[in-house]
């Protein structure tokens, strides 16, 4: 069969280029390690490695988002862990300062020294994080949450926002501790109400006063805050208690009045410890949350009207509820902080479970996509050889002539 010169030409081009072709893909293989790079490589394998690199890009979304709230609840949980030390102290000194070997003076030293804690407990509810967001403010993370007034006061500023990240499939994590939850939200010892004592002659108090009955608490016909004045309209040395509501409209009469006997008034239970006389009188404010701020400016006000207090059997009833309500204020710190550390618990369990869920889906994509050097170099070799031969045969055929044939 005869073969044009022009057909010679083309069928050479093509094997060249062929062979060529063969070289720069092992090339490519082996220049990126990989023996599947193209669907066209193997079809099946490569929708696996889809599957797999899918997975691996997930688990690492979530590694992001772990150490973001890693960092923020490690940060939250050392912050609660300072305002633990701070009311620690404060407790101590409060505790001294109800001495009665001690001076007016001692005890304005003491509430200097108190002033000292809450600036440090507002500096730590201040707190920022690497990023200059502050962590106790909800989402408004670029306003201070907390701000103290002229009368060391303290108002928060920021929302009740929880941002929350995803560290797996099924599992969010909550990022931060609004403000108002971690420093303003503490259970009242009391109950659900503040009582003010006015000029009480007597050493009673209140030790409890709680809504127990929500179904009857009516507060359209009897509005809160309640007065309660003792009264001996019998003269007879049993006193009775006389309640109003906050439009001075009445509400009932406690007659007789028992000293630590609860007694119910429109679906509110309270309790008075102590001994009252004819003409004391107690307020009670709905008030069910009392502030860390609250419950130290308490403290400072206490200290600072030392002996000119107008009754000191009062002024150690006053005493008795703000000790009761720093003991609360670090129980609630340190539950707020147990939140932080069980945040961390699970942050770091699921850490675990994705270093073992990648290195699993590594080894899969491993299995189906990382190259066998030795065999890819063998293939390369035998695809240069090839090339050159081709090359080799067409420069010599190309050389021959029918003058060269008979010479």
């Amino acid at each position: 069969m005869r073969v044009s010169t022009a057909q010679f030409y083309h069928q050479s081009s093509l094997n060249m280029m062929n062979k060529s072709s063969d070289v720069n893909e092992q090339t490519a293989y082996i220049s990126s390690g990989k023996r599947v790079l193209t669907a066209k490589d193997d079809a099946v394998s490569f929708g696996s490695l889809s599957g797999y690199k899918d997975g691996m890009n997930r688990i690492e979304q979530y590694n992001r988002n772990i150490t973001q709230s890693k960092n923020h609840n490690a940060l939250t949980e050392t912050s609660f862990s300072l305002v633990q030390e701070t009311l620690l102290q404060a407790k101590q000194r409060f505790i001294q300062a109800n001495n009665s070997a001690l001076t007016d003076d001692d005890r304005l030293s003491i509430a200097e020294q108190m002033k000292q804690y809450l600036t440090q407990v507002l500096d730590i509810a201040n707190t920022k994080d690497e990023t200059g967001g502050y962590i106790f403010s909800g989402y408004q993370i670029e306003t201070q949450p907390f701000a103290i007034q002229a009368d060391n006061s303290v108002i928060y500023q920021g929302d009740n926002g929880v941002n929350q990240l995803a560290i797996s499939n099924n599992i969010l994590v909550d990022n931060n501790q609004s403000g108002d939850r971690a420093f303003e939200k503490i259970n009242n010892t009391i109950g659900d109400f503040s009582p003010s004592y006015n000029t009480n002659v007597g050493g009673a108090t209140v030790s409890r006063a709680l809504i127990a009955d929500r179904g009857a608490y009516d507060i359209a016909t009897f509005p809160p805050g309640y007065t309660l004045d003792f009264t001996d309209a019998d003269n007879n040395g049993q006193l009775e208690v006389v309640i109003t509501d906050s439009t001075a409209g009445g509400v009932t009469t406690i007659d007789p009045f028992v000293p630590g006997q609860a007694f119910s008034f429109n679906g509110v239970e309270v309790t008075i410890d102590g001994t009252p006389t004819v003409g004391d009188q107690f307020v009670l404010n709905e008030d069910d949350e009392v502030s860390i701020f609250e419950t130290l400016k308490a403290a400072i006000d206490w200290l600072e009207v030392g002996g000119s207090a107008a009754n000191t059997s009062q002024h150690e009833v006053d005493y008795g509820h703000i000790l009761s309500q720093l003991n609360e204020s670090a129980s609630h710190i340190s539950a707020q902080q147990g939140k932080a550390g069980i945040n961390l618990q699970l942050i770091e369990s699921q850490e675990s479970r994705h270093l073992d869920s990648n290195l699993s889906l590594e080894q899969g994509r491993s299995s189906i996509e990382d190259l066998d050097f030795y065999k890819a170099t063998t293939r390369l070799e035998q695809s240069e050889v090839a090339l050159q031969a081709a090359q080799l045969t067409f420069t010599k055929v190309q050389g021959l002539s029918l003058l060269n044939y008979i010479r």
